[in-house]
C-alpha cells in the first residue's frame, strides 16, 4: 500500500497539487458529480489548499471559491475566483461570507476539516464528528436547496449516527472511501447529494466532555 501512496504523493508534484489529497475529492467528483462549471463553492478546512485547486477547475472562472480554515492559505496561484479566509467553522455566521457571493447561497459544501489529533481512536472520531455536526447545523445559512456537500470523518460510534443525520437532511447521504485514502485511515467521506432546504431536522448531539476549541483571533479575508 505504500507504493500506491507514494503514486498519489508523487503525482501531486508532477501535476502542481499542494497535497495529494487532491485526488480524494477529484475521485469524489468525479463519481459523484458535486460540482459543475460555474458552481458556487464553499471549502472548510481548506489549508494547504489542494481542495480549492480542483475546485477551482471544476467551477472554472464562471464559479466562486470561498475556502475556510483556522490556518492562514497562501493565495499565491489562486484566480480572481478564490477568495480565502481565515476563521472557525464553530464560529461561522452569513456575516463572514465574502461580497463576491452577492446574498447567493452555495450550490457545493465541501469539508476535509479534521480536528488535531490525541492519538486516541475514540476522542479523534468524537470530536471528528462533532466538526461535521458543525457543518450540518449552517447548511441552512450556507447551502442552497437541492445542493450537494461530501464532508470527512473518521468512523467511530457517533458515526452510523451522523450518517442517519446526513440522510435526514439530505435525500441521499452515504459514506465512500477514495483510493487515495490510505487504506489503514479510519477517515470516510459522507456524500451528500440534493439538500433538502433549511427545514428543522434536529441539532446534532452535543457532547459538553469534548475539549472545545480556543476562540480564534477573529476572521480574517
Amino acid at each position: 500500500m505504500k507504493e500506491v501512496q507514494d503514486h498519489f504523493f508523487k503525482l501531486a508534484k508532477e501535476e502542481g497539487y499542494r497535497a495529494r489529497s487532491a485526488y480524494k475529492l477529484t475521485e469524489l467528483d468525479d463519481r459523484f458529480k458535486l460540482m459543475r462549471v460555474g458552481s458556487r463553492v464553499l471549502d472548510l478546512g481548506a489549508c494547504p489548499g489542494s481542495w480549492i485547486q480542483v475546485a477551482a477547475e471544476r467551477v472554472g472562472d464562471r464559479g466562486v471559491v470561498v475556502a475556510i480554515d483556522l490556518k492562514a492559505i497562501d493565495k499565491r496561484g489562486f484566480g480572481p475566483n478564490v477568495h480565502l479566509i481565515e476563521g472557525d467553522i464553530n464560529e461561522l455566521t452569513r456575516e463572514h461570507l465574502p461580497y463576491a457571493m452577492e446574498g447567493k447561497l452555495f450550490d457545493t459544501v465541501i469539508s476535509d476539516m479534521g480536528p488535531d489529533t490525541s492519538g486516541v481512536p475514540m476522542a479523534d472520531s468524537a470530536r471528528s464528528v462533532q466538526l461535521c455536526h458543525a457543518m450540518l447545523d449552517r447548511l441552512p445559512f450556507l447551502l442552497r436547496t437541492g445542493g450537494h456537500a461530501t464532508m470527512k470523518v473518521y468512523e467511530g460510534a457517533d458515526y452510523p449516527a451522523l450518517v442517519r443525520r446526513a440522510q435526514m437532511v439530505f435525500t441521499e447521504a452515504k459514506g465512500y472511501k477514495p483510493s487515495a485514502s490510505r487504506a489503514e485511515s479510519v477517515e470516510m467521506f459522507i456524500v451528500c447529494r440534493g439538500y433538502r432546504g433549511p427545514k428543522d431536522t434536529g441539532p446534532g448531539p452535543r457532547d459538553p466532555s469534548l475539549p472545545q476549541r480556543a476562540p480564534s483571533k477573529g476572521w480574517n479575508s
